[in-house]
């Protein structure tokens, strides 16, 4: 399947590597792909520059938001949360119409300094913000309550944990339980929240996911529903 991850940070990039290595025709999308292959610093979180983990997988193209969501025939969002609207304006509507966008995203806000809080909130979530903005688009919220090494390799967190997902289209929850699952979850550990408006819930977990992060010292947890 050919696949656009749109974002440059350690989430795109280890999404992007678990695909191409399940054998995804696979690019990444960035704002402007030369300024990105000249950075030589690395990221706000320590993340090697981008020219580093590209020279390892030579089999990703990096290339604009717009070529990337273009060519693609499923879209994942792993863009920061305050840039993610910004970036999938500059993919195009007409190039993400009728697709499924897979949002791992959060709309972290880190502009009171840590922890982050989260805009928008309660009333509103990220995932329906993008719904809304792109309405011929295919959302499907997934993947965004944990840590991104997580997300591609659940065998990370001993035991049984849980994958939520919502959207307003069946189809494209199909979709991309697929692609969950071929990243090694079993079907049985993801949970259907129902529409968009559960993005909601899932977003707000991260409060107490950052607060989890900073007990334990580490990021290999997530959460696990018993349910029948």
């Amino acid at each position: 399947m050919r696949i656009a991850v749109l974002g440059t940070g350690v989430v795109g990039r280890t999404l992007a590597a678990r695909l191409d290595g399940l054998g995804h025709d696979v690019v990444i999308g960035t704002r402007d792909p030369a300024d990105t292959m000249a950075r030589t610093e690395p990221g706000g979180f320590g993340t090697p520059p981008y020219p580093q983990w590209q020279a390892e997988h030579p089999g990703v193209r990096l290339l604009s938001f717009a070529e990337a969501a273009a060519v693609a025939e499923l879209v994942v969002n792993a863009t920061s949360g305050g840039a993610a609207m910004a970036a999938l304006v500059a993919a195009g509507e007409p190039a993400l119409a009728g697709k499924v966008l897979v949002d791992v995203s959060n709309p972290l806000d880190f502009s009171r300094g840590m922890p982050p809080t989260l805009d928008p909130v309660n009333t509103d979530s990220l995932g329906e913000q993008i719904q809304r903005a792109f309405p011929a688009t295919r959302v499907v919220k997934a993947l965004n309550t944990m840590n991104c090494h997580v997300m591609v390799d659940p065998g990370r967190v001993p035991g049984e944990h849980n994958v939520f997902l919502c959207g307003n289209d069946a189809a494209a929850k199909a979709a991309a339980t697929a692609l969950i699952t071929s990243f090694g979850w079993p079907a049985g550990a993801l949970i259907d929240l129902g529409d968009i408006s559960a993005a909601r819930g899932t977003e707000m977990l991260m409060a107490l996911w950052l607060r989890l992060m900073g007990s334990f010292g580490h990021a290999d947890f997530n959460f696990h529903i018993p349910h029948t």
